[in-house]
């Protein structure tokens, strides 16, 4: 028989080694490979779902930008609308306010004239200012009303 030299053994453990280092490769390359057809169907799968989607969300877009362009053209009128208002009330104001003054006060001149000219009508008491929280002095009170009898 012959026997086995050392070379011989260290020959045998390297093949060993390397047997089982290239099936270790092959399972790892197996599983990278099923891990990238999963990938790509999932990326077709994706693609599939996503073109409806995109073409939805455009559609989607394009409305909310017409509604935008309504919104936008309803605002600009009333702007004008309120730019005219305004106008117009200012224009009734200057119209129509200083002749309503005049009148009023002329009317309330002849009232009063009026009721100055009557005797049987007793003039009416002065009117009385109430501070809250606050007592005012008597000799203030007389003063405030000897000031109004004068008026």
């Amino acid at each position: 028989m012959r026997t086995v030299s050392g070379g011989e053994v260290a020959g045998i453990l390297v093949a060993v080694f390397w047997a089982i280092l290239v099936s270790f490769l092959a399972v790892a390359l197996a599983r990278l490979a099923q891990t990238l057809k999963a990938t790509t169907k999932l990326v077709a799968d994706v693609t599939d779902q996503a073109v409806p989607l995109l073409a939805d969300a455009s559609a989607t877009v394009r409305s909310a930008q017409t509604q935008i362009d309504r919104v936008d053209a309803i605002a600009s009128d009333v702007q004008e609308v309120t730019s005219n208002a305004s106008a117009l009330s200012t224009t009734v104001a200057s119209t129509f306010g200083g002749p309503l003054v005049k009148v009023a006060a002329f009317g309330y001149g002849v009232r009063r004239a009026i009721a100055g000219r009557r005797e049987d009508v007793p003039a009416k008491a002065p009117r009385r200012t109430v501070i809250v929280g606050r007592t005012v002095p008597s000799v203030r009170r007389a003063k405030r009303n000897t000031r109004r009898e004068k008026d």
